[in-house]
């Protein structure tokens, strides 16, 4: 699988020192380069890459002005690539598939492309089920799909769910015992995990987390938030059917509308 990257930075050594690295990954074919952010988003719409390595801090249209810019297309994947970070948050919410900082770690580098292959990969494999769907729907109007409770049932029957949780973050392994966390909240392909006294930061999506957690414990309160029901200590009603949770540590963590039904199994 051939991956179509452009490279976006106002620094031409810099363009010059990724290319080199990104030499070592056979699999990634850099299409086009772009020394600002209105050449990356005519390339972008024009080339349809699968992905592209932006710079954040570029005169006149910065790294997040050229994402915003191409939303009216299917995007492309983004790696964010940045000297600054503090710029990392903002990039999580941009929904990038990582960030580097400059200048790029070539061990990073390579933990980076293997996010966006399996991103990529999984993208593929969507599109073609959803074309087998479209041929079946023509085809075998009759057949029943599985049921989606009884292949949950069938996978939590021997499932067994992570006690402690080995968490890579600035430079350290952390062992977390599940239950001191108290709550979970997303940020593009990242969460970070809050225990009573400190947060952390893992490289993992909501969906693939939420298998390794105990959903008698841990729930969904929001779009991009898990709580551990064991560390609420109150509920606060809000506005338009929503709540707060407190938690353990004070800690307060809206629940949605969508979600009220949580609240309902530890209230009445």
């Amino acid at each position: 699988m051939t991956i179509r990257t452009i490279l976006v930075d106002d620094e031409k050594l810099a363009i010059q020192g990724l290319q080199l690295r990104l030499q070592q990954h056979p699999d990634i074919e850099v299409i086009e380069t772009c020394a600002n952010g209105r050449e990356a988003i005519r390339a972008i719409k024009t080339e349809k890459p699968d992905l592209v390595f932006l710079d954040i801090q570029m005169p006149g249209f910065d790294g997040f002005s050229v994402v915003k810019g191409v939303m009216e297309i299917e995007p492309p994947l983004f790696i964010f690539v940045t000297a600054f970070s503090e710029h990392a948050v903002r990039a999580f919410e941009a929904n990038a598939v990582d960030y580097l900082m400059k200048p790029v770690d070539e061990d990073r580098l390579a933990d980076a492309i293997e996010r966006a292959r399996t991103r990529l990969s999984e993208k593929r494999g969507l599109e073609e089920v959803e074309k087998l769907k479209n041929v079946l729907a023509e085809v075998a109007p009759d057949a029943v799909e599985p049921n989606e409770e009884d292949e949950a049932g069938t996978a939590s029957g021997g499932g067994r769910f992570e006690k402690m949780l080995n968490v890579k973050d600035r430079g350290q392994i952390f062992r977390v015992d599940v239950g001191t966390i108290e709550h979970i909240e997303a940020a593009g392909d990242y969460m970070c995990i809050y225990t009573g006294d400190n947060s952390l930061i893992l490289r993992e999506t909501m969906k693939d987390l939420e298998r390794r957690l105990d959903p008698r414990d841990f729930q969904r309160v929001h779009r991009s938030t898990i709580v551990n029901l064991n560390q609420v200590r109150q509920v606060k009603p809000h506005t338009n059917g929503e709540c707060f949770l407190v938690l353990g540590s004070g800690a307060e963590v809206k629940v949605s509308r969508s979600y009220r039904d949580v609240v309902a199994r530890f209230v009445h």
